[in-house]
C-alpha cells in the first residue's frame, strides 16, 4: 500500500469517527451539544484536524443526514420486500419509516429538521437523499391511482408520515394510536 493510499484510508477513518461521534453526542444530549470543540475533545484530535474534514457543524449534520438517508432507504426497502401484496408493502413501508424516526431521532432531525446544507428535491440533491425518496416511490407508485403522478402521491404520503413522526415525537399525538393512524393512512390515502 502506498503512502497516499494509507493517508486516504486514515482520513476516511477519521471522517467516519467524526460522524459517528456527532451522531452519538446528538443522540445522548441533542444537537445543541454537538460543537466542533466537543467533537474534537471526544475524538482526541485538534479542532483544525476536524475542520480539515468538515467546515463546521452544518457539514457534519449534512454527513449524518446522508448516512441516515442510506440507512432509512435500506430499512424501508427491506420492510417492503418482506411483505406480500400492495397493501402489506405500503403498511410495512410506513411502519419502517415511523420506526426509523422513533429509533433514531437525532438522525431524523439531521435529515428533516436541521440545516445540513443539503439540497432537497432538486437536480443537485445528493444521491443518498434521492435514493431514500426512490425507496418510497418504488413501493408507493403501484398504489398512486389512475391519473395521479406517482411522485406527487409519494410526496404527499411522505409528508403524512413525516407529520405523524414529528407530532408523535413532540407529544402532540398519543403514541399508543400510531398503528391505527398508520392503518388509516394506508387505507384512506392509498385507498387500499
Amino acid at each position: 500500500m502506498s503512502v497516499q493510499e494509507r493517508k486516504q484510508r486514515e482520513r476516511a477513518s477519521r471522517e467516519r469517527l467524526i460522524v459517528a461521534t456527532a451522531r452519538e453526542l446528538a443522540k445522548q444530549q441533542g444537537w445543541d451539544a454537538v460543537t466542533t470543540r466537543r467533537l474534537a475533545e471526544r475524538i482526541e484530535y485538534s479542532q483544525p484536524v476536524l475542520y480539515s474534514h468538515f467546515r463546521g457543524k452544518r457539514e457534519i449534520i449534512g454527513a449524518v443526514a446522508l448516512q441516515g438517508a442510506t440507512e432509512m432507504a435500506v430499512a424501508m426497502r427491506a420492510a417492503a420486500a418482506a411483505a406480500d401484496g400492495p397493501r402489506a408493502r405500503v403498511t410495512a413501508l410506513a411502519r419502517a419509516y415511523l420506526a426509523f424516526a422513533e429509533r433514531h431521532p437525532a438522525v431524523y432531525d439531521a435529515l428533516f429538521q436541521l440545516d445540513g446544507g443539503l439540497a432537497y428535491a432538486r437536480e443537485d440533491t445528493p444521491e443518498p437523499l434521492k435514493d431514500a425518496f426512490a425507496a418510497l416511490l418504488e413501493c408507493l407508485s403501484e398504489v398512486a391511482g389512475d391519473g395521479v403522478r406517482p411522485e406527487l402521491f409519494t410526496e404527499t404520503f411522505w409528508a403524512s408520515l413525516h407529520g405523524l413522526a414529528t407530532l408523535t415525537r413532540a407529544g402532540r399525538l398519543p403514541p399508543e394510536d400510531t398503528a391505527r393512524r398508520t392503518e388509516l393512512l394506508v387505507n384512506r390515502l392509498a385507498m387500499l
